[in-house]
């Protein structure tokens, strides 16, 4: 392998390694099998149990269906693990639990019974990569309210990729970064989460994807990722006290039962919260950042500050069609309301565009312009299509929506603040043509 080869294997954590070993996975298999293509196991625990670093498990498709944790319910409020990961890889090395190539493994927990709350996946080592895996049904038990939500994949640790998930139809969020640094969620999609039985409000508390990490934990990022029909939040950075980047990722449908226009009381609908901290100051604030991505259709705002105590980063984002595209409502020191925000290139598209903006710093997004936004500029305004299926590599289908059209003044109207763009000035918007 020659030196640029090695370097990018490295960045993407690719073993070198030339003993590095594959194994298999399959609904049918045999635990005590050799865990060959031929002879696969049945159980991610016994994969585990036998991988090292720079190993692949490839799970087979079709249904890994799950009826208890491996643990049990201390208590009613106790949490209950389904699938852990708890064996680390190693920089460069990562131990790879991935989707036989074109066969979907679906990991279905919808047939637990475990009186409390329940991580589908909890995932606690480090340097490992999942990725074409499907999770759903992680369950709440409709007899037991003194809980918030269940999760569908749940990370408390660092330097792993999640790539080409889609969890789906759980009783919580999607992907929760409880902590832990340097995590990657790559191309995946979260939605039809909904969490009915959860003790302060029903859709209180499933997003699609959330990062609530403590301070000192960097570099964990949301990249080329969907959420949708959700009954809270798409997006929920609340309580993240480490900086967390979002980039090119969608969101809509937020805040409705999954699948409906009925609006939930409890479910938030927001399409991205950046931050915030229950809407108290808190002096060691992390800045987020949200660049190149799409919110519509959400019950509340399409980008939203949640009382975020310092100025987010909002670049060349594209908002529409929600109750309010940009509301930068922050809150001082005091625990008094301030407008907070850093705002560039940006598109809000509709009637109702902005909230809480007078005192943010914004310039050269589209409300700043002498013209105004109209369905002209772009070759479609449709929402329809978004949740398309994803090209071959796992990113996102494109798409005519909200993209300018050659004579639109939206173009060559941004700053440049050291994003890539094409020639002259960057365009408005989260789609650079």
């Amino acid at each position: 392998m020659n030196k640029q080869l090695i370097v990018a294997s490295l960045m993407l954590g690719l073993s070198t390694a030339s003993n590095a070993a594959t194994y298999y996975v399959a609904p049918a298999g045999d635990d005590a099998a050799t865990g060959s293509k031929d002879a696969p196991w049945k159980t991610i625990a016994r994969a585990q149990a036998a991988a090292a670093a720079g190993d692949t498990i490839y799970f087979r498709g079709g249904n890994y269906t799950y009826t208890a944790g491996v643990n049990t319910c201390a208590t009613r409020t106790d949490t209950v693990n389904a699938v852990t990961l708890d064996k680390s890889g190693s920089a460069g090395s990562l131990i790879h639990y991935w989707a036989y190539p074109g066969e979907t493994p679906v990991f279905d927990f919808s047939q637990m019974k475990d009186d409390c709350r329940v991580k589908g996946f909890n995932v606690v080592a480090n340097w490992v990569h999942l990725k074409g895996l499907e999770v759903t049904g992680v369950p709440q038990q409709p007899e037991n309210r003194l809980n918030h939500e269940s999760w569908g994949v749940w990370i408390n640790g660092s330097h792993n990729i999640f790539e080409q998930l889609n969890t789906h139809h759980n009783m919580g969020p999607g992907v929760f970064i409880k902590n832990g640094s340097y995590n990657l969620v790559l191309n995946s999609d979260s939605h039809h989460n909904y969490d009915p039985y959860t003790s302060n409000g029903a859709g209180q508390s499933a997003d699609g994807f959330g990062a609530h990490v403590k301070a000192d934990n960097p570099g964990n990022v949301f990249r080329g990722c969907r959420a949708w029909s959700n009954s809270d939040d798409g997006f929920d950075l609340i309580n993240a006290f480490s900086p967390v980047l979002i980039e090119n990722s969608w969101t809509w449908s937020q805040g409705y039962l999954p699948g409906t226009n009925i609006s939930l009381p409890a479910g938030n609908g927001n399409g991205f919260k950046l931050g915030g901290y229950g809407g108290k100051y808190v002096p060691n604030a992390a800045k987020h950042t949200i660049r190149f991505s799409v919110a519509f259709n959400n019950k509340a705002s399409g980008f939203y500050a949640n009382h975020h105590p310092i100025a987010n980063d909002f670049y060349n984002n594209t908002s529409f069609g929600n109750n309010t595209d940009f509301n930068m409502l922050g809150i001082d020191e005091n625990g008094k309301p301030i407008n907070l925000g850093t705002l560039r290139n940006n598109i809000a598209f509709g009637s109702k565009q902005l909230s809480n903006m007078q005192g943010a710093d914004d310039q050269l997004n589209s409300w700043n312009l002498p013209v105004g936004v109209t369905a002209a500029d772009f070759q479609s305004i449709s929402s329809i299509g978004w949740d398309a299926p994803r090209k071959a590599d796992g990113s996102l289908p494109v798409l005519t929506s909200f993209h300018l059209v050659p004579g639109s003044l939206l173009k060559n109207k941004g700053s440049n603040i050291g994003l890539p763009f094409n020639v002259g000035a960057p365009d408005l918007g989260a789609f650079e043509n």
